[in-house]
C-alpha cells in the first residue's frame, strides 16, 4: 500500500506502508484529537455505493478490508444504521487480530460494542437475544419495538434518545457518558446524511473501488441536500483503490 498525500507528521508521503509495517498505517490513520466521529464508506468509480448485489461487500478489495479493520481497532464503539445491518448481515463485531496489540497500546479496551440505530426499535435478527453488551440499540421514545428491543438485548443496552426519530446528538452524548468517545459509522447512507447534515461528522474515510456498476444504486448519502466542504488528509493506493481521509472543514 502506497500513501501518496499523508497529513500525519509521523509518516511522511510518498510512502511505501507494507515496508514500514503495520504501526505506520495505524499512525496514518489516527485520529487527531477526542471525541472523534468518523464515517468509513465504499463507493465504485459511478458513484454506487453498492454492488450489482445491492451490498457494499459487492465493490470491497484487499486494501479497503485492511482499512476497514483498521478503523474499527481505534475506536470505542461502531455506530450502523439498522437498515445497513440486516442488508450486510452483521453479527456482533470484534477487532481484527492484526491490530490488537496498536489498539491496547492506544489504551482502547479489548472490546468493541456494535451499536444499531433504528427509529422503530427494530433489532436485526442475526443481533436478536444478543444480550452481553456486545450489542446495543439506539431508538426514540416512540418506538414501537422499544420494549421488545429491552428484552432481546438487555435494558441496560436500549439507549432512547429522541422522542419521535433517533437524535443523533443526543446518541453521541450517551455514548460519550459511556466512555466512548472514539465512534466510527458504517452507514448506511441515510443515518450518515443526517450525520453530515447535523454537522456531527468530523471525518468521511472514503473508498473508491476500481469498478462500474451502472444500474440505480444507492450513493454515498441519501437524504436532503447538504452543503458540507472536507480537506483531504490522507490519500493512499493499492491495486487501483484508492483510501481518503477526508476531514469536515470547521
Amino acid at each position: 500500500m502506497r500513501l501518496l498525500v499523508s497529513g500525519s507528521p509521523a509518516v511522511a508521503a510518498p510512502a511505501d506502508l507494507d515496508a514500514l509495517g503495520d504501526a505506520a498505517l495505524y499512525a496514518v490513520y489516527a485520529p487527531p484529537r477526542v471525541p472523534w466521529l468518523r464515517a468509513n464508506m465504499v463507493c465504485s468509480l459511478d458513484g454506487s455505493a453498492t454492488g450489482a448485489d445491492g451490498r457494499s461487500g459487492g465493490i470491497n478489495t484487499d486494501a479497503d478490508h485492511v482499512v476497514f479493520e483498521l478503523l474499527r481497532a481505534q475506536s470505542h464503539a461502531v455506530v450502523v444504521g439498522a437498515g445497513t445491518l440486516r442488508d450486510e448481515g452483521y453479527s456482533p463485531i470484534s477487532v481484527d487480530d492484526r491490530w490488537r496489540g496498536l489498539r491496547q497500546g492506544d489504551g482502547l479496551p479489548p472490546s468493541l460494542p456494535l451499536v444499531a440505530v433504528s427509529n422503530r426499535g427494530q433489532v436485526p435478527p442475526r443481533l436478536d437475544g444478543v444480550d452481553d453488551g456486545s450489542v446495543l440499540l439506539a431508538t426514540a421514545a416512540s418506538a414501537p419495538g422499544l420494549e421488545k428491543a429491552r428484552s432481546s438485548l438487555g435494558e441496560q443496552h436500549v439507549i432512547v434518545c429522541g422522542d419521535e426519530r433517533v437524535d443523533p446528538s443526543q446518541l453521541v452524548e450517551a455514548l460519550a457518558r459511556r466512555g466512548w468517545t472514539r465512534l466510527l459509522t458504517e452507514g448506511g447512507p441515510s443515518w450518515l446524511s443526517t450525520l453530515v447534515g447535523q454537522g456531527l461528522l468530523d471525518e468521511l474515510c472514503l473508498t473508491l473501488a476500481p469498478t462500474l456498476v451502472g444500474g440505480d444504486h444507492p450513493r454515498t448519502l441519501s437524504g436532503p441536500e447538504v452543503a458540507v466542504d472536507l480537506d483531504l488528509h490522507a490519500l493512499l493506493e493499492q491495486d487501483g483503490t484508492l483510501l481518503g481521509r477526508w476531514l469536515t472543514r470547521r
